[in-house]
């Protein structure tokens, strides 16, 4: 399967949601723990751009850097750009892509670790502003299978994502994605 495929129908829906945002929502708190939405889409933004470079340069050598300047769509848009162009070179799937600090992946399964932040803060964005989410089905799907395979361990070390909470049996993939990666969804 092609994960840039699966970003490339997910981001559009993330960035109808964004560009809802106004500049009194900045200050909204996230489900993300700690964070605002200012500081949700800057870390948006530095993922982003991060994973292009590293797409590119099979590695990026700052992670953190976002900033959102006077417009925080402007901002976040052309950090969709920015990766959806790194990712179009075919190259991408034969690289090793270093991501972040968590290692050096073959770039089929970088793209998928680009996936599971894009379905995943996609819900934050619209849970903060108070929107509906319905990513593609194909992308949580995608995204759940690599979610499965996070270990609880060491994400408060690692700043991955929070612990995995319990959701009912019942619950949709989208529910079960969204616990394994800690989120409350009820």
């Amino acid at each position: 399967m092609d994960f840039r495929e699966l970003d490339r129908r997910t981001l559009p829906l993330l960035d109808k949601i964004v560009a809802t945002a106004t500049p009194e929502d900045l200050a909204l708190p996230t489900p993300c723990a700690g964070w605002t939405l200012a500081d949700l889409l800057r870390h948006q933004v530095s993922e982003n751009h991060a994973f292009a470079t590293a797409a590119r340069e099979g590695s990026a050598p700052d992670w953190h850097g976002g900033d959102l300047g006077d417009d925080p769509y402007a901002a976040y848009r052309a950090s969709v750009d920015d990766y959806l162009d790194a990712i179009a070179d075919d190259a991408v799937l034969g690289r090793q892509i270093a991501v972040n600090t968590f290692g050096t992946f073959p770039g089929p399964i970088a793209t998928q670790m680009h996936l599971v932040d894009t379905v995943a803060h996609g819900w934050d964005l619209a849970r903060t502003l108070g929107l509906p989410y319905e990513p593609d089905t194909e992308a949580v799907h995608a995204a759940m299978r690599l979610a499965e395979l996070i270990p609880d361990e060491g994400r408060e070390k690692n700043g991955s994502f929070a612990h995995s909470v319990d959701v009912p049996a019942n619950a949709s993939e989208l529910d079960r994605f969204l616990a394994r990666l800690g989120r409350r969804v009820s």
